[in-house]
Parts: structure tokens; sequence; C-alpha cells
């Protein structure tokens, strides 16, 4: 049971700081709700270690703080290179015209950390008329990947440079996803009753997509990655921060009311760790050179810093892989029409 708590909330530590980011000077990154929470830290630590930086939210606003802090909080060096992008993950018109922008204006993507999400909230549809969570977590995400995958695959071919990261943020919740869950259609995503379970619907919703992400990036990993010799210098792994006490607290409020919501949020609080402490399994895998050597780390889902999160039955079956890999493509399709996915050859050779 103890070792259950520690792995849910990331009190357990594996020895890697902030302070062992090397220098990045060169390389470009791209985080998604990087204005906030682990988001931020892992933007500020990687902008402090002279990456440029490009950060990804739906709020211009907090784009303006986001970068402010950042640069407050560089006392030594260079005046950190960081940018804001307005980007609607919960609207795929909005993610393609992003990613189109990117491809355009950036020169090379070393790391691309996906991070973005609505938290243990109520059920919502988002303007494509999808599950808000599936949307903003995963579907938004699986588009945005899509679209700057040729970029990725161009860096890798420059001159001098190493091997590139895809990085989404999932958590330990995906083990109380509902054994409901078959990725099998639109309907079945936007009814909250399949994602019903012991911890109630909201949760449900929530674990529903972090189950996603860990089946994504697996996808990614044996549909894209390893058939394509190619890809051999691109790295895809799922990162697991620990029960970190961000903005998405509040959200108890909504999913649960606000006098049990407030509760919720006074219990669960007191034992969770800092977004400082957060993001180190994430910027681990941005940075590490452990994760790039051989294939060990590549698809996997990491808990902390050089640690292997085993994740469960669920996250390891490849028919709910196949059947999210399959909905996904085809919800995007239906909404954006057949041009709206780039080939996820585009860039190799011969493309």
């Amino acid at each position: 049971m103890h070792k259950a708590f520690e792995q849910l909330t990331g009190k357990a530590a594996n020895g890697f700081h902030q302070s062992d980011v090397p220098s990045l000077q060169g390389k470009t990154a791209i985080i998604t709700g990087g204005t906030g929470g682990i988001g931020f830290e892992v933007a500020r630590a990687l902008a402090l270690s002279q990456a440029r930086v490009l950060l990804l939210s739906r709020k211009g606003e907090h784009g303006e703080e986001a970068i402010r802090k950042i640069k407050e909080s560089s006392t030594t060096g260079p005046i950190p290179d960081i940018t804001f992008m307005e980007c609607d993950l919960g609207n795929l018109a909005h993610v393609k015209k992003v990613g189109s922008q990117i491809r355009e204006q950036e020169k090379q993507l070393d790391i691309l950390v996906c991070d973005a999400g609505v938290g243990v909230n109520k059920f919502d549809l988002s303007a494509d008329g999808i599950d808000r969570h599936f949307a903003v977590n995963h579907l938004g995400h699986f588009l945005l990947v899509n679209q700057l995958l040729p970029l990725i695959r161009h860096t890798t071919t420059l001159p001098d440079s190493s091997p590139a990261r895809i990085i989404s943020v999932s958590s330990e919740l995906h083990r109380t996803a509902s054994s409901n869950t078959h990725f099998a259609s639109l309907e079945e995503i936007n009814d909250p009753s399949a994602t019903r379970g012991m911890m109630g619907e909201a949760n449900g919703l929530y674990a529903r997509t972090k189950l996603a992400n860990i089946l994504f990036t697996k996808g990614l990993v044996k549909r894209i990655l390893k058939p394509n010799k190619e890809e051999s210098r691109i790295y895809a792994v799922t990162t697991h921060p620990g029960a970190v006490h961000t903005g998405q607290q509040d959200q108890f409020k909504e999913a649960y009311g606000k006098v049990f919501g407030s509760v919720m949020k006074a219990a669960v609080v007191p034992f969770m760790r800092g977004p400082d402490q957060g993001c180190l399994s994430t910027l681990w895998a941005a940075v590490a050179d452990d994760v790039t050597v051989g294939q060990k780390w590549q698809g996997k889902y990491v808990t902390d810093p050089s640690e292997d999160g085993k994740e469960n039955e669920m996250a390891c079956d490849e028919k709910l892989e196949d059947n999210l890999w399959k909905l996904s493509e085809s919800i995007v399709k239906e909404k954006l029409g057949q041009e709206g996915l780039l080939s996820w050859n585009q860039g190799t050779s011969g493309k």
C-alpha cells in the first residue's frame, strides 16, 4: 500500500534534478500547457538551459504571464528565447492550423512535450462535439503530433543533431479507467456512463484519456517509429508526474460540487508534490542521455526518472491500442475531411 501511494503521489525520487539539465543551446522545444503547473516548470528548465521554447496554450494572457516569469527567473546567461502561440487543443481545425504555422516558421523541433489537459472534471463537449477530456487530452495531441512529425523528422537529419523526443504526460490514474473502455466509437466516447467506475464519472473521463496517452505512444512506436529505419533517432515516451498540486485541483468543485469538491481538494493537496518536483520525470525524458541509448525506453511509461512504471494490463492491450488509433484517425477525418491528417510517413525518404 505504501509503495502504491508513493507511485501515485510521486514521493519517491531517483536522483535527477533540474540542475542536471545540460546545455540545450541550438535546440527547439514545444510544450503544450507550458503556461502553468508541470508544463511551466518543464518550459522554464528548458529555456534556462538555452533551448528555444515555444509555449502552446489556449489563453494568450497566460502565455504572456508565463514568459514574463521565466525571463524574470533568469539571473545569469542570455535572456531566454521563449515565445507563445495560442492553440485550442479542443478545436481540431485550430490544431491543424497551428501545426501548419509551426512547420512553416520553425527550422527544427527537437523536443515535443504534450502536457496540456483537462483534469478530473464533469462531462462536457468540445467545439467539435467530442467529450472535452478526450478531445483535449488525447485527440488534439494526436493531431498535433501528426502535424509536427515531418518537422521532427527533418530535425534528426540536420548536421550534429541529437535524437528527437516526443513526450506525453499521462498519470497513474490510467489504472482506474473503466473496464468498459473499448475505444470502439465516438458514441462510446460521448457516453459518460461508459467511464463510470468506483471513483466516479469525473475521474473515469480523465482516467480514460490517461490510458489513451500511453496507448497512443505505444501505437506511434509500433506503427510509425519502429517500422522506419529513419525513425531510429525519434523516441516516444509517456510519463507520470506524481500527484501534483496545480490548478487542476480547482476543477474538483466543478466535478463534485462546491462543498464536496472543496473537501476533496483539502484532503489530497497536503500529500501532493509541487510542480517543480512533479516535472522531473518529464524533464528527464526530454533531456537525459539514457533515454536515447538503445531501445530500453522507447515507447515506455515512466513514473520517476529512470523508473519503468509498469503500466496496467489495459495499457498493454494491443486491441485497445489498435481501436484507439483507428478511432482517432476516423474522428479527425470526419471533422476535418480526408485531408485532415498528414501522411504519417510524410518527410521520410521519397515522401
